[in-house]
């Protein structure tokens, strides 16, 4: 349903009928026996066109579809060296690719070059090529056999339907078999180890319960002896304070005359040299 109006409108043959009103617009495609159709949304004013809707939708599926077959139909090439001498681990990594290439839906082309010498013995590489075919035979068909395009040969490949089918189905049960034996190993070696711990325990011997050994005898507790009084220390007597005598600077008493001066002098000399 279209609300916007007016509208920008495109005639059933391509030409332009100009900005009218929608429900004009919606009247001459009925009139034509058509329907109108938004097909720029984002333009101001929208642009519509009369057309058959059907026929519209049915074209663009068609087209649609022929967008993805030209995209299976992808030439892809897959080189195998550039000589002769290629390991054949390296060949099986080549048929591998190409195998992938093909069950996507892609064409595979698949080339050999040469070198020097080795152009002598071409039926080496159109021998590896047509063996490379055989292998790849269950996912394709032969689109063009081994020829040669100056010093290389090459051989195109395209995928069978069928046989992709058949080949993702067998696949299929072949990783549900593998995820089966899987399982099985897995559940078979849990079960063989919870056996084997139950066997440990089974041959570990056993200790005795607690309630079955015997009461250990209680040891009778010796009496602590008690702890023998402490003697109080004896006070200690303060010392006797010295007094010290005082020095007799005079004469001592009883003498007389000059021996007496005599004394006194000896008494200050020594004060005088003790002080």
């Amino acid at each position: 349903m279209i609300r916007i109006t007016p509208i920008r409108v495109i005639g059933a043959d391509g030409e332009q009928v100009g900005v009218i009103e929608t429900a004009q617009a919606l009247k001459m495609a009925e009139s034509a026996g058509m329907d109108l159709v938004e097909i720029s949304p984002e333009a101001r004013p929208p642009v519509c066109k009369i057309m058959d809707y059907g026929k519209f939708k049915y074209e663009q599926s068609k087209s649609s579809k022929s967008k993805s077959a030209g995209k299976a139909s992808e030439l892809k090439e897959v080189r195998l060296g550039r000589s002769v001498k290629i390991d054949p681990h390296d060949v099986q990594i080549r048929v591998n690719q190409s195998r992938r290439f093909l069950v996507d839906g892609h064409k595979v082309v698949i080339t050999q070059k040469f070198r020097g010498r080795e152009m002598a013995h071409r039926e080496l590489g159109i021998n590896r090529l047509r063996e490379i075919a055989e292998q790849l035979a269950d996912v394709s068909k032969l689109e063009s056999p081994p020829r040669w395009n100056g010093p290389q040969a090459s051989i195109t490949l395209a995928p069978d339907k069928p046989k992709i089918e058949a080949f993702k189905r067998a696949e299929a049960k072949k990783k549900a078999a593998e995820a089966a034996q899987a399982s099985r190993l897995a559940a078979e070696a849990s079960r063989m180890n919870a056996e084997g711990a139950a066997g440990a325990r089974a041959a570990a011997p056993q200790a005795p319960a607690a309630d079955s050994l015997p009461a250990t005898p209680t040891t009778p507790t010796t009496p602590t002896t008690p702890a023998t009084p402490t003697t109080p220390a004896t006070p200690t007597t303060p010392a006797t304070p010295t007094t010290a005598a005082p020095a007799t600077t005079g004469p001592t008493p009883g003498m007389d005359g000059a021996a007496g001066q005599a004394a006194g002098a000896a008494a200050r000399g020594a004060a005088a040299g003790a002080s």
